[in-house]
């Protein structure tokens, strides 16, 4: 991943512009500590537009730099991301376009500019639906994670997207000067913008600046899967289906490891990171069977780095460390383990929060050991690290699923929070992780393993059904149905304890102590009086609790206007609950603390590392 930032429309002249380009692409230069690039371009009726691009090189470290360029150099693209199936649409395009189609880089984000240049030349009929649907089906040819601003001279258009969940982060905003702004970060845009806000993931906006209402318009969506834009839609099976539940095993399974091996696509050194759960330890494990060989060429030759390497933090004596050393030590990955004193967290505490940008409570509680854990893993060499982000939100992972009423409430909750990962986990880890220059990627996330687990795979089967424990003692667990899709005793992925424990919030894996150093920390800050004038201070998504508090506060010391603070949703929360699921219990009700010990069913990994050990 990068940084990127696009400053259009505007009336400064090119030095003036290059200038003020790169003094704010400075600000996200962390993402891309590797190179700059920057590139104007001068519109006939729009100004001038400048592109700046913070690099991490990841693919192609030898001439993938950017902004990228067209043949004639008449369009420019800026892209933060990858692209898997980048060799695939290559050879496609230039097969079915040989004529047209010309590389410059092996950049894998380079195929966006062929896709971009053929989907622009569509006849759109004079209503402009043609021109569309052929520019949002490029974008759907896209297997990746991205969030990218292209600008054509030639056209006078602009095209700007981000991938379908939200992985890369992405703002949009409008300057007092009639410009308009995107960058990765909002750090970018603050002081600069009359407002901003978060880029819609999986959208587009196609801006031709020839027409008179060109920025009138929206982004449009062109991820658009019925599960994710039918509210109704609920897939189901046969009422038999748990009887059937084997029939989706099978391709659970092997559709997760295709997404895992894919993202092993990487020219410099990288590694996972293992907090000993069971999301991060299956991409651990998956990505442990694949790390000899190369995938690029499906597995051919030899890895340019073949020893995995495996990373973990924690207080002292913390679960995560104890399950994190168990996996590694049954795969045999090259273990980096490190430990944090809360304090040493509290101390990180303004930095963390400038680099997330966030004030939500439990995406900075598990923020600070990610952050720390990433600076860490920078001192290494590692750039690259494959994570277990998405699962719970896919599967129904997180302890407060144990009370969902029924299938189809679960379901409507899952798609709830895939919705908002782009302003939680994937906020989180995107942003934690290249805080000090190291890219992030998310298996579970994948396109395909979205498709199938929501569209395909009945909730029935995503239900904590206690009525099941006859038929498998082990049945009321959250995600069920993935962990028996890895459940191989002939050919273990995972140590049985690891593969069926007990899901713990990364924020409280770390160690317990961790949150409860937190808390007393804010209440010894924050003083009573402050909490009882909150609603005047706050009166948008108003703190509740002294923690919440604190964190507002060192927020706006870095993000002050009204803009900042939208961008950060609000609401009740239970163990990372949506505030309808909170309905599920009456007991939820009124408590402020989203950990996940705040759900009765937790049982707590402490004492069962402490009994073990």
């Amino acid at each position: 991943m990068c940084g990127i930032l696009a400053i259009l429309l505007s009336a400064q002249s090119e030095k003036e512009l290059r200038a003020r380009a790169m003094e704010l692409s400075r600000k996200q230069r962390h993402r891309g500590p590797d190179w700059t690039g920057l590139h104007v371009t001068h519109f006939k009726k729009g100004g001038r537009a400048a592109l700046a691009h913070e690099r991490l090189a990841i693919v192609d470290v030898a001439s993938g730099e950017q902004p990228l360029l067209s043949p004639d150099g008449s369009v420019a693209l800026c892209v933060n991301g990858e692209i898997y199936n980048h060799t695939a649409l290559r050879s496609s395009l230039l097969s079915s376009h040989p004529d047209r189609v010309a590389f410059l880089t092996h950049s894998d984000c380079e195929v966006i500019l062929p896709l971009y240049d053929l989907a622009a030349d569509v006849d759109d009929g004079g209503d402009g639906e043609k021109r569309t649907e052929a520019m949002a089906e490029a974008m759907r040819r896209l297997d990746g994670m991205f969030a990218f601003v292209l600008v054509d001279e030639k056209r006078e258009r602009i095209v700007v997207a981000r991938d379908p969940i939200g992985i890369c982060s992405l703002y949009y905003g409008w300057g007092q000067d009639g410009t308009l702004w995107f960058a990765s970060e909002m750090k970018a845009l603050e002081g600069h913008c009359r407002r901003f806000e978060q880029f819609p993931p999986g959208h587009f906006w196609d801006i031709s600046l020839g027409r008179a209402d060109a920025l009138k318009g929206r982004p449009v969506p062109f991820y658009t899967p019925q599960w994710f834009s039918d509210p109704s839609f609920v897939p189901s099976l046969p009422a038999q289906s748990l009887a059937l539940r084997d029939q989706v095993l099978g391709p659970l399974q092997q559709t997760v490891e295709r997404a895992v091996t894919k993202m092993l696509m990487c020219d410099v050194p990288y590694g996972v990171l293992l907090s000993g759960g069971l999301d991060s330890s299956l991409v651990a494990a998956i990505a442990s069977r694949h790390a000899a060989l190369r995938v690029e060429d499906n597995e051919r030759s030899p890895a340019w780095f073949p020893r995995l390497h495996s990373f973990s933090i924690g207080v002292p004596g913390s679960p995560d460390l104890h399950y994190a050393r168990r996996v590694a030590d049954f795969l045999g990955t090259v273990h980096h383990e490190w430990t944090f004193t809360p304090q040493q967290g509290i101390d990180a505490l303004s930095d963390v929060i400038y680099h997330i940008e966030t004030y939500d409570v439990t995406t900075i509680r598990a923020s600070t050991p990610m952050f720390l854990l990433a600076r860490r893993i920078k001192a290494t060499g590692i750039k690259m690290v494959l994570s277990g982000e998405g699962a719970d939100e896919i599967f129904g992972g997180y302890l407060y699923f144990h009370k969902a009423p029924d299938a189809t409430a679960l379901h409507q909750e899952t798609v709830r929070k895939i919705k908002a990962l782009h302003q939680y986990d994937c906020l989180r880890a995107n942003k934690a992780l290249l805080a000090w220059g190291v890219e992030g990627r998310f298996p579970f996330l994948d396109n395909d393993v979205l498709d199938l687990a929501m569209s395909r795979i009945d909730p029935v089967q995503k239900l904590v059904l206690a009525s099941e424990a006859a038929a498998d003692p082990r049945r009321p667990i959250e995600k069920y149905i993935l962990r028996k899709a890895f459940d191989r005793p002939e050919d273990a992925f995972l140590p049985d304890e690891v593969l069926w424990r007990q899901k713990e919030q990364f924020s409280d894996g770390v160690g317990y102590s961790w949150i409860d150093t937190l808390r007393a920390h804010a209440d010894q800050t924050i003083s009573d009086a402050q909490m009882q004038a909150a609603a005047h201070l706050f009166p948008h998504n108003t703190p509740t609790t002294k923690e919440a508090y604190l964190y507002r506060t060192i927020f706006q010391s870095h993000f002050p206007s009204d803009s900042a603070v939208a961008t950060v949703p609000g609401g009740p929360s239970v163990a990372c609950s949506s505030a309808v699921a909170v309905e599920w219990d009456a007991s939820w009700k009124n408590r402020a603390d989203p950990s996940g010990r705040a759900v009765a069913v937790h049982q707590s990994s402490l004492e069962a590392v402490q009994q073990q050990n």
